[in-house]
């Protein structure tokens, strides 16, 4: 048996580090969020129970929660349905070089470099310029989207990168269309991405932020409502709130790692 040395000792414990970094807050909002009523937003916790996540099923003083969340996730939906959309258009046609796709793709990824904040204030400009009304749904959409399309198409290049094109030329040979070579072949195949592409696409939108402050119009969006309910709500409602949300996260992340599970079962059995 190998002997481990100092170095992997030194790399464990910064590995160990690093998590409780990245989750530690995590868990501290998770555990405030289960104190008694007459809980605080800091420890010691004051008595256990689950008086908080209750509070949020009641009328909140200021804030709308639920109207928020719906909003949320109805764009979420939206953002991730197009990003699949138009990242496997992308991918399909930038399979083979064409006039101007090298402009067209530094276009597309020099969004993920501009700051957040920008884009969200041309997208309001420009709305407002054109005398369109600023809405979470329409400047809401596309500002989120010049934020989800760049990493979907990104992931769409990698996965047609190496994808056999073998497969197409035999069901071609076996007299299918470009419908369904595209239909039983390429997308069953490339499945596992797509679901992959559709989590981050949703995620993505469901926890922007910047690309939203200036763009959301007068309805909130979920981050939105939760930034503004940081500066008048002082109980660990906000905590149950967050536990919640992160709790849903984690959901939709098992659901993402299900599909392409069955995805790739599927593919194998057949």
């Amino acid at each position: 048996m190998q002997k481990r040395g100092l170095s992997f000792y030194l790399l464990a414990a910064f590995f160990a580090v690093f998590v409780l970094f990245l989750y530690g807050p995590t868990i501290t909002i998770a555990i405030l969020s289960f104190q008694g009523p007459q809980g605080g937003l800091t420890f010691p916790m004051n008595g256990t129970s689950l008086h908080w996540f209750r509070n949020l099923y009641e009328q909140q003083a200021v804030g709308d929660i639920w109207g928020s969340f719906r909003r949320s996730m109805a764009l979420g939906l939206i953002v991730m349905a197009v990003t699949v959309l138009v990242s496997v258009m992308g991918g399909l046609a930038f399979r083979h070089r064409f006039r101007g796709s090298t402009v067209l793709f530094y276009l597309v990824i020099t969004s993920l470099i501009i700051p957040s904040i920008l884009i969200s204030l041309g997208v309001g400009i420009l709305f407002n310029l054109l005398d369109w009304n600023v809405h979470w749904a329409t400047s809401g959409l596309g500002s989120q989207l010049t934020w989800t399309l760049p990493f979907g198409l990104l992931i769409m290049f990698a996965v047609f990168n190496r994808f056999d094109a073998s497969f197409e030329e035999a069901a071609r040979d076996l007299g299918a269309t470009n419908w369904q070579t595209l239909k039983y072949v390429v997308l069953p195949i490339i499945a596992p991405s797509l679901i992959g592409v559709a989590l981050f696409g949703f995620t993505l939108s469901y926890d922007e932020f910047a690309r939203t402050l200036l763009t959301a119009g007068s309805y909130n969006t979920l981050p939105l409502e939760i930034y503004g309910m940081t500066t008048s709500v002082t109980t660990p409602v906000l905590y149950a709130l967050g536990t919640l949300t992160t709790m849903f996260s984690f959901v939709m992340i098992g659901l993402a790692l299900l599909l392409v599970w069955r995805s790739r079962r599927t593919a194998g059995a057949s």
